[in-house]
């Protein structure tokens, strides 16, 4: 009997197998753009190649080599194809940016909060693939620069559902020193409840002028009509509001109440009453609302005095929410969703440490804005 011969099939390892994915996916994507870029040219000439025809706009003069930074990785010696008069210029560098903006963002944020140029390569080699020239630092840092402030100018609704309104600092360099620094900020909810960043602005302090620069910002940028104003109760705010937008309601922050009220009380009575001040917020309506503040007056008036008197401050506006649609009362009743948003920017900005000054804390604060999803909300 013959004797078989057994073969052995040798599969390659799982990094030889990522390896040759790769380089068949950068193949793909090179054959397309190339193929992208010889029908512009065929466009733009009005002839493909070797086609005699009567009209035609130029010729075809060969091709340059460049190198292109895709998420597929780094493609090198793209066959650019160019025109015997100069003037064929490919739209696919502009479509096919030579970093993706997300990688573009955070090379400007590095450069910005002060990281080397050299140690931005060093982040980015890894990553990428190839490391960002010092050039191409600098154009993305002013690419950035450019999108912020038209970001920070755009025209804005005439009519907003809700506007939220909140402070949250930040360490920025001023001289030789660090100073927490407060960064003002609008969040608007439009009549379809879609959420956004309006209003952002650097000041010196929560003052009066400083919120008002930021009001009048809202206004000049065509904000017309607000259904809703939610704050804290900073009272420079509360007095620029009403003066500015006298005809919109105020929430007052009914977690920023619960926080001053429970702060007058001892530690050990602290959960006894914040159960009973949840509960006078967590009544179907106002009037229900407002006999539980009652009966918190009775129950603490005597014992905790300060406190029942810090509740019955401004509590009608902590009240507010009762005039709206009951799915928007979670939404509106506190300034969560703002707060929400600081604590995801701090999330990304803490390890940076202070920031070398307010220009580089406003644009790396609208770079991670812009990398934020925020979610659509019942506003009806």
């Amino acid at each position: 009997m013959p004797k078989r011969n057994d073969t052995t099939i040798v599969l390659p390892s799982q990094e030889e197998f990522r390896t040759a994915l790769r380089e068949e996916t950068r193949l793909a994507v090179r054959v397309m753009i190339e193929s992208v870029m010889q029908e512009e040219l065929t466009q733009f000439l009005q002839a493909a190649p070797y086609q005699r025809k009567v009209g035609r706009a130029g010729y075809r003069n060969g091709c340059y080599g460049r190198e292109l930074v895709t998420s597929a990785g780094v493609l090198t010696g793209l066959q650019v194809p160019r025109d015997r008069a100069g003037q064929f210029q490919t739209l696919v560098f502009e479509r096919f940016q030579r970093y993706e903006p997300e990688v573009s963002a955070a090379i400007a944020a590095m450069f910005i909060a002060g990281v080397s140029q050299g140690r931005v390569a060093e982040v980015t080699q890894p990553l990428l693939g190839a490391a960002p020239s010092a050039s191409s630092v600098s154009r993305i840092a002013h690419d950035l620069q450019t999108a912020c402030d038209a970001w920070r100018k755009r025209p804005l609704l005439e009519h907003y559902r809700v506007i939220l309104i909140d402070g949250v600092y930040f360490p920025i360099v001023h001289g030789q020193k660090a100073d927490e620094t407060p960064l003002l900020v609008a969040l608007g909810m439009d009549l379809e409840g879609q959420k956004s960043v309006i209003g952002l602005m650097v000041a010196g302090e929560e003052s009066t002028d400083a919120w008002q620069n930021l009001l009048d910002d809202l206004k000049q940028r065509g904000v017309k009509r607000v259904d809703l104003f939610a704050t804290d109760g900073d009272e420079g705010l509360i007095g620029v509001l009403e003066r500015t937008f006298p005809h919109t309601p105020r929430q007052r922050c009914t977690n920023h109440k619960m926080r001053n009220v429970l702060a007058k009380v001892p530690k050990r009575d602290k959960r006894e009453v914040a159960g009973a001040l949840k509960g006078i917020f967590a009544q179907q309506s106002r009037e229900e609302a407002r006999l539980q503040a009652q009966a918190f007056r009775a129950r603490y008036e005597t014992t905790y005095p300060e406190a029942v008197t810090c509740l019955e401050r401004d509590m009608e506006a902590c009240l507010t929410f009762y005039d709206f649609p009951k799915s928007m009362w979670r939404h509106i009743r506190t300034t969560n969703a703002i707060e929400g948003l600081f604590h995801t920017i701090r999330q990304r900005t803490n390890k940076m440490g202070a920031f070398r000054n307010e220009n580089s804390c406003i644009l790396i604060v609208y770079a991670t804005i812009k990398s934020i999803h925020l979610n659509k909300v019942a506003v009806a």
